[in-house]
């Protein structure tokens, strides 16, 4: 046999002239349509692999009643008495991705989500795009949400002055790196809550709109204000109304001032496709149920304190019910404390309804409960804590952490 006849057979393969003993070796049988050639094969895969997954989880929230991300008070026990009232929709407090991808325990908490929350996203902030990344790939592999909100909205110095929050609305290029690369990352839809603007007469969010749709934004929330107002002006709703024809065809929710019914059909005549609640749920989270029923609850203090109780409860369930568990919760109940003795009774107003702006007189309740909870001192807060958590640590002492600046 001349030199190399033993070499293994042809991969066209019948076998007639094999070496004596050795397996025969064929083709399977695929049907011609769907043959290709080995360089085909590899490029269909190659370009295949740089595309992103089609993204089959949409964001069918239109309509729904979305309870805002809040920070120190937007806590799960809180979020619970919301959802308990009509909130269709939740999201976790921001939290700040380069403490979350530190693995910082107290970060990751701010991402735990009830049974009870059955459409729930989290918010992260950030500034720069690898780190914004690298948190949603960490995110989408670890925990089940139903979105990613990106924080644009941020007004503190601590955050701004990073870059992050509504400074990015100033750093496009750095903006667009972060929607586009987390958009990349996540198996479900990635939203953004932006202001009008940074300064208080330069609108951008109008020209950002169009950007964010075309980087792969699924959704849009557009609070009426800028970072330089904070809350000295009413949300411009005027504004939200000609943005939600710049943000056409994706979905545009407003956010601002609602603390009625009235505030919220007012709202949905703009256009938006859904209102996002902040301040409001934090004076009377059975707004919920108000804008649902279009009414107005006037709700007895013994119904308000019942509430109460029930966030002391979910909050001993969620931060443990030892002396450290009590002492977050009473934390967590007085900084609500200190929004809620901004509500006035319905049963008490000569004009109905009450305005997000109008700060609270002086005035006397049907009862005492209703009075005390009308107190804007902290002693008194601190009074209606120990009525459901008993008596505070010697030494307590309790200041707000916000201080929204129409109530200095």
């Amino acid at each position: 046999m001349a030199e190399g006849a033993a070499e293994a057979p042809a991969e066209s393969g019948g076998g007639g002239d094999a070496a004596a003993g050795a397996p025969e070796r064929g083709v399977a049988p695929i049907k011609p349509q769907y043959l290709t050639t080995k360089e085909q094969f590899h490029e269909f895969l190659e370009a295949k692999g740089q595309e992103k997954p089609s993204q089959e989880i949409e964001l069918d929230i239109g309509g729904k009643l979305y309870l805002a991300p809040l920070t120190t008070c937007g806590n799960l026990p809180f979020r619970r008495i919301c959802k308990r009232f009509g909130a269709d929709v939740t999201c976790g407090e921001m939290a700040v991705c380069t403490n979350l991808l530190q693995g910082q325990t107290s970060e990751w908490a701010l991402l735990r989500r009830h049974p009870c929350e059955d459409v729930f996203g989290v918010q992260l902030e950030g500034a720069f795009p690898d780190t914004m990344t690298k948190c949603a790939e960490l995110l989408n592999r670890t925990i089940e949400v139903d979105f990613v909100d990106i924080n644009v909205g941020c007004p503190i110095d601590l955050v701004y002055k990073k870059g992050g929050g509504c400074a990015l609305m100033n750093r496009s290029a750095k903006f667009q790196q972060i929607v586009r690369g987390m958009n990349q990352v996540l198996d479900v839809p990635l939203t953004v809550k932006i202001r009008t603007g940074v300064q208080e007469r330069v609108n951008l969010a109008h020209r950002l709109l169009p950007e964010l749709r075309e980087w792969g934004a699924a959704l849009v929330t557009l609070h009426g204000r800028s970072r330089e107002q904070r809350y000295t002006k009413l949300a411009d709703w005027q504004y939200i109304e000609q943005c939600v024809t710049a943000a056409s065809p994706m979905p545009l929710f407003g956010n601002g001032d609602i603390l009625s019914y009235e505030d919220a059909n007012r709202a949905m005549q703009t256009g938006v496709a859904g209102v996002m609640i902040a301040r409001g749920a934090l004076l009377k989270p059975w707004l919920f149920t108000e804008i649902k029923e279009q009414r107005h609850w006037d709700i007895s203090s013994s119904e308000r304190l019942a509430i109460l109780q029930d966030f002391t409860r979910y909050g001993l369930e969620h931060w443990g019910s030892d002396t450290q568990g009590v002492e977050k919760t009473r934390r967590f109940l007085l900084e609500w404390l200190s929004f809620l003795c901004r509500y006035v009774p319905v049963g008490l107003l000569e004009r109905l309804p009450q305005r997000i702006n109008e700060r609270p007189p002086y005035y006397l309740g049907r009862d005492y409960l209703e009075t005390l909870m009308a107190s804007q001192k902290a002693a008194d807060w601190i009074r209606i804590s120990e009525m459901l958590l008993g008596p505070v640590p010697p030494n307590f002492v309790f200041l707000p952490k916000h201080k929204a600046n129409a109530y200095k």
